[in-house]
């Protein structure tokens, strides 16, 4: 720990912890928080209260005149002006001057430090400080001596609510982000993943405008090449578990910047979902959860023994761990330029291929829309899926409009000849409840075959409904499953199911449309 004077910044608290060690951060969290315990794995163990999960419809971006117009206003990014800015950042640091103590953590998001940003968080909960610390990048002692002036600050109030009757509040939640006063402030709301997110939303502002790709997937390197790959996909399409690969190193599971030099992590940490958490699983995740981990909203039995089946607090359970607690780790968190990019979907429909190589037309239409489909629960023996979209497959978390994002792909993808892969996780020959779910052996022969380059040679067929190019042999999958058309017993079922779909991509792209190029729209499906 070492000191630090924040009087500059409103706070007139002198007890102010900075840097605390993960040891010494259980020992408060312990003495002073009051539901806080240590599971018998030995993770602490710490609830957000009401708050669960994040909350989007909370979260405001000040207008000021330097990015104005490179924001993308809507209900990703909903205006707030300054003054009432500075009124919410004035009763955080209300609040936060009525603790007895608090906590700052200094720390980098961004393994290379041509492009790393320096982010203090300060907070009043131990909980809170473990958390960042095992999130962003720890710097070393030298590091923490010479920080200088942070380039964001978080102001974690998250146990005071907001005033609803200020300007612009929906609720007692308020996520305010200025970007010119480098700020992020936090009322209402205790959900740890919003400190995470909200750096990640300031390096989707900050990245682009120095021709940096900032992107929502996990990343990996061959351990043997150290060749690079991408995978992108919502929730639900097995980013995780395909990112989980004995012969690759994991570069990082969540947020990642590709640059001139190369692909580099902007965490420190991975924040990954415990629901139904079991060693045969997720063997990494699973051990990975020990002393100096966090476990978020989890049940404990008598014993401390932590019961990832139980979702009586939330579905949405997490567990914080430095991603070195990963074996496979490559460290420091940093490749060469991906060779492949692969976006995953799960298709509940039912007609997308298990896999089809993208131009770099497709592929900006398909990271713009970042489709995939839930399945609905049944309602009178009937299951419907449902279209989920979410551009650049991280739509929450985006600064700029989502053609920025994808023609720095398409930029990157041309310069650095990577190729764009769309594979399908879903089902085939038949949509959910008729069809078959894609089996993970196959999912997990397919990028195999896309790491080993054999895909980039293989046979393929121009989608008549969707204009991408079906992949039609891939070593150890069935051919059958390979064209989705054949694959089912009932062709017209399956066209009218595909035009069906091409309909939900077209009306969902219409939102995109004004700020893409001829050359995107016309990549789009024909329904």
């Amino acid at each position: 720990m070492s000191a630090i004077d924040l009087s500059s910044t409103g706070l007139t608290v002198t007890e102010v912890y900075r840097n605390l060690s993960p040891s010494t951060l259980y020992e408060h969290a312990i003495r002073y928080e009051k539901d806080a315990s240590i599971a018998e794995n030995g993770a602490l163990v710490a609830y957000s209260g009401a708050k669960t999960g994040r909350s989007p419809k909370d979260k405001r971006v000040v207008k000021d005149p330097a990015s104005e117009n490179d924001i993308w206003w809507g209900p990703v990014n909903i205006p707030l002006d300054h003054p009432t800015y500075l009124i919410n950042r004035q009763r955080a640091i209300d609040y936060l001057n009525t603790r007895e103590r608090l906590y700052c953590f200094d720390g980098f998001a961004g393994w290379d430090p041509k492009y790393r940003i320096k982010v203090r968080v300060i907070c009043s909960r131990p909980y809170h400080a473990l958390f960042m610390h095992t999130m962003l990048i720890r710097p070393s002692r030298d590091e923490l001596a010479s920080f200088g002036e942070p380039d964001l600050v978080i102001y974690n109030a998250g146990a005071f609510p907001a005033n609803r009757l200020t300007t612009g509040m929906g609720s007692t939640t308020s996520i305010d982000l200025s970007l010119e006063d480098r700020e992020l402030v936090i009322l209402g709301t205790e959900y740890a993943g919003e400190m995470k997110k909200g750096v990640f939303t300031v390096a989707n502002y900050f990245a682009p405008r120095r021709g940096v790709l900032s992107m929502h997937c996990s990343a990996t390197a061959d351990k043997e090449t150290g060749v690079s790959s991408l995978l992108f996909g919502l929730s639900g399409t097995g980013k995780t578990t395909l990112s989980a690969d004995p012969k690759r190193h994991l570069i990082g599971d969540d947020e990642h910047c590709w640059s001139d030099d190369g692909i580099f992590n902007i965490e420190g940490g991975c924040y990954a979902k415990a629901i139904n958490l079991a060693p045969e699983s997720e063997p990494d995740i699973f051990q990975a959860l020990r002393f100096g981990a966090v476990l978020e909203n989890v049940v404990l039995d008598e014993d401390h023994d932590v019961d990832y089946t139980d979702t009586s607090i939330t579905q949405n359970t997490r567990g914080a761990y430095p991603i070195e607690f990963i074996q496979n780790a490559r460290i420091p968190c940093v490749a060469g330029h991906p060779t492949d990019v692969i976006f995953l979907t799960c298709d509940a429909f039912g007609v997308l291929p298990p896999v089809s190589a993208l131009s770099p037309a497709h592929a900006m239409y398909h990271f713009i829309s970042g489709y995939t489909a839930k399945v609905a629960g049944t309602e009178m023996g009937v299951t419907e899926p449902q279209a989920t979209f979410s551009p650049c497959f991280g739509g929450p978390f985006l600064a700029w409009h989502p053609s920025k994002y994808a023609e720095l792909l398409a930029d990157k993808m041309r310069k650095h000849n990577a190729r764009v892969w769309l594979v399908n996780t879903g089902w085939g020959g038949g949509g959910h409840g008729v069809g078959k779910r894609i089996s993970l052996k196959n999912t997990r022969a397919i990028i195999d075959a896309i790491h080993d380059g054999s895909l980039a040679k293989a046979k393929t067929e121009r989608d008549p409904v969707f204009g991408f190019d079906i992949v039609t042999e891939v070593p150890g999958v069935p051919s059958e499953i390979l064209r989705p058309r054949d694959a089912w017993a009932d062709k017209a079922a399956y066209d009218a199911t595909a035009k069906k779909l091409a309909g939900l991509f077209v009306k969902n792209f219409q939102t995109y449309a004004p700020g893409a190029s001829a050359e995107v729209k016309a990549a789009g499906p024909i329904p």
